[in-house]
């Protein structure tokens, strides 16, 4: 105990601080900033400019967990990535609030900010997943690692190869909006510092990624958030000649709480209106979140408000509990907030929320792994999601390492003119093919592997 807190007080010369931490400076803009004036729109214009951007439309037609709607409308990535939005302003608003009252000196900083940039950077935390989830990711780095990419890592880099065999669409999303595409302006959306560093959770490179797996920047930006770490003073955790590794920007915990709280109670909603689970089960798990006293308040309200429909019953009971785990959220970042900025705290915010509703919580996942993830429509999409995948990497990939083949002309023709799969370097050429799978709707890819099958059909 006594060892960690020197450590923790050895780290408090480093600690970052929030004056620097929430910057309004643009990727790619840099030399106009003093020029701007009007600062507290800065973040605003972030949000604006994803809501309007053709990615963020494609989200309304990527899976999040269920298959795409039937008779039954459930979350896609888009109105997923709003409500986790949604909950991210009310994560950061309230931070902000209790932050300014514990440092007044900070008033007329850009602290009050928090909310908005949380927000924003909920909207674009999923923009960097590829098609059919988890098993999109699965398929393209499984390409490279058991597939017929395996042969291609004596001819890349070894950045390049650790990059594409632990591919992660958190690093994808980063490089989404930072990388200059081909027809683009340098700093791709050119958004705020702040925004950009608050959409990394996993503040390292892919050498650093470790059995997870999981890393936030490919090698052909790490450039670019190295300068925004500079910028924004993020703690440096690796030193000269170790894989590059950061302390994670404060933000980023409400960014993680958000989605946490989101995917975890609203796949209980979805699942209950396709009757995976039912209400019973249902309401049981959402109750569990209160104690005795709670749950009887919960219950007599809806008896007042006349709510009798099961199904509205749910949506009331899951109200209540991101209420509550939001609020807990709170109350642990500004209870932790040293540690935070001195980059040396430990799991996520639902990790050190209170007993009960973190046991609650915990009996949620359980459940979601036995009767939601591992049910027959969820698996019938990851199959074949990750057939569909895996057969476009194979026919585009074979098309990027032989252009100069008849049938791979063709096929480079399908590719949109902002992916450089022209390029004379073939880990260029390998990441268009990447950034173009990756991009694609369930929809789309579905589209293109069927008339890819046609076509291989008709030349054999």
């Amino acid at each position: 105990m006594h060892i960690l807190w020197l450590i923790f007080v050895s780290l408090q010369s480093i600690m970052m601080n929030w004056q620097q931490l929430i910057s309004n400076k643009r990727l790619g803009q840099e030399h106009r900033h003093p020029e701007r004036h009007d600062d507290r729109t800065e973040f605003k214009r972030d949000y604006d400019r994803l809501i309007f951007s053709a990615p963020f439309r494609r989200l309304q037609n990527k899976t999040q967990v269920f298959p795409l709607p039937g008779s039954i409308f459930v979350h896609n990535r888009l109105t997923h990535s709003l409500e986790v939005s949604c909950v991210g302003m009310s994560l950061g608003n309230d931070v902000a609030q209790q932050l300014l009252r514990r440092h007044p000196e900070l008033s007329d900083s850009l602290l009050g900010e928090i909310g908005q940039i949380v927000a924003t950077a909920c909207l674009a935390h999923d923009m960097g997943n590829p098609p059919f989830g988890h098993s999109g990711e699965k398929a393209i780095l499984s390409f490279f690692t058991e597939g017929p990419g395996m042969g291609l890592q004596a001819e890349v880099s070894p950045q390049f190869w650790c990059d594409v065999t632990h591919f992660e669409g958190n690093a994808n999303a980063f490089r989404l909006l930072t990388h200059q595409f081909c027809g683009r302006r340098v700093g791709g959306f050119v958004m705020t510092y702040s925004t950009l560093a608050s959409i990394v959770k996993y503040p390292f490179s892919s050498m650093a990624a470790g059995k997870k797996g999981k890393f936030g920047f490919f090698d052909s930006e790490k450039e670019l958030f190295v300068r925004i770490a500079s910028e924004l003073g993020l703690v440096r955790k690796s030193v000269e000649g170790e894989p590059l590794r950061y302390a994670r920007h404060p933000l980023v915990y409400l960014v993680e709480a958000a989605d946490d709280i989101c995917y975890e109670i609203m796949d209980i909603e979805d699942a209950h209106k396709l009757k995976i689970i039912s209400y019973e089960d249902t309401s049981q798990m959402l109750l569990s979140f209160f104690d005795s006293e709670a749950r009887e308040r919960i219950l007599q309200r809806i008896i007042e408000e006349g709510v009798t429909d099961k199904n509205e019953k749910v949506v009331y009971l899951r109200a209540c509990v991101i209420g509550l785990l939001e609020s807990e959220c709170v109350r642990v970042f500004v209870e932790h907030e040293d540690e935070i900025l001195a980059g040396c705290f430990e799991g996520s915010l639902i990790d050190h929320i209170s007993e009960l509703t973190r046991e609650a919580y915990r009996q949620c996942s359980k459940m979601s792994v036995e009767r939601i993830y591992r049910s027959k429509p969820v698996l019938d999409v990851e199959l074949s999601g990750y057939q569909i995948i895996q057969t476009l990497m194979e026919q585009f990939i074979e098309a990027a390492v032989h252009p100069e083949r008849f049938y791979s002309r063709q096929l480079i023709g399908r590719v949109s003119s902002q992916y450089d799969i022209s390029s004379d370097s073939l880990e260029t050429r390998l990441m268009a093919v990447i950034d173009y799978v990756s991009g694609m709707t369930d929809v789309y890819a579905l589209d293109e592997y069927q008339k890819i099958s046609l076509d291989r059909k008709s030349v054999v």
